[in-house]
């Protein structure tokens, strides 16, 4: 171990504490990005020729929210805990404990804006298009909440940025949480909000979301610490990784059909 190498500090997992109430980190991160989320939403709305209201704004945030908590809960628990809802099936209602999957959330987010499209009457498409670029902020904060709390920390290393967490043990680890702030959250926030000002075709943005986070998520995972009682699957991948590989592909084929065959993103796209 190299005395150049930081220790990472304790902090208090409660970030405020409004009288009764602890709001802890990662809470407060959700809040910095649900309220990006709201102000950008709101501002695009209101330029000429959105075809979107305030309150279908306000709509979309309801259900993206609802499928980020219950998706991400439902996520956590069957992709990285079934042994623990097997052992207490009330462990899926356990929020407080913590534990919520971005996987299992976007799953959750999916359906919810189908259903809001369905709702609202706009397309698929139009409504997933114009909420990713909103999200990776909300990521970035999330990472950064990771990091106050010394959680999801990265293996082993000695490169000289390394930290130390003690509740690893004392050998300086990548701090893989900053890793994925900058990819999930700087990056493709830039290339998102690039791909949508560009007035890219119908689809794009959406796969743009599906393959760089896929992408993002899959390389970070190298270098993060595998969840103990799962490992590695075949010695070589992680669950994560296993998770971003459909949403690589997925993403992939949906950027070369908006651009090939564009009418199936734009069916019905006169009622967005």
């Amino acid at each position: 171990m190299s005395q150049s190498h930081w220790v990472f500090p304790s902090f208090d997992p409660i970030a405020i504490q409004l009288g009764p109430l602890p709001v802890h980190w990662y809470g407060l991160m959700y809040l910095v990005g649900f309220v990006f989320a709201w102000l950008v939403a709101n501002y695009r709305a209101a330029q000429p020729g959105s075809l979107w209201t305030k309150d279908q704004v306000s709509d979309l945030l309801f259900y993206g929210f609802l499928g980020v908590i219950v998706g991400g809960r439902l996520g956590y628990v069957f992709f990285y805990q079934f042994d623990s809802l097997l052992d207490d099936p009330l462990y899926l209602v356990k929020i407080w404990t913590g534990g919520m999957s971005f996987h299992g959330g976007l799953i959750g987010v999916l359906v919810a804006l189908w259903l809001f499209a369905r709702k609202s009457h706009k397309t698929f498409f139009a409504v997933s298009d114009f909420i990713a670029p909103l999200i990776p902020f909300g990521l970035g904060a999330g990472r950064i909440g990771n990091f106050i709390n010394g959680e999801l920390w990265g293996r082993v290393t000695e490169v000289p940025w390394g930290v130390i967490y003690p509740a690893a043990g004392m050998m300086p680890r990548h701090p893989s949480q900053l890793y994925q702030f900058a990819l999930e959250g700087v990056a493709l926030l830039i290339i998102l909000n690039l791909a949508w000002w560009l007035k890219s075709p119908r689809g794009v943005v959406s796969g743009l979301f599906l393959f760089c986070y896929g992408l993002f998520r899959f390389m970070v995972e190298f270098v993060r610490e595998p969840d103990a009682h799962l490992g590695l699957y075949f010695n070589a991948f992680s669950m994560g990784q296993l998770l971003s590989m459909p949403m690589m592909i997925a993403g992939a084929l949906m950027i070369w059909a908006a651009f090939r065959r564009p009418q199936w993103f734009a069916k019905g796209e006169q009622l967005s």
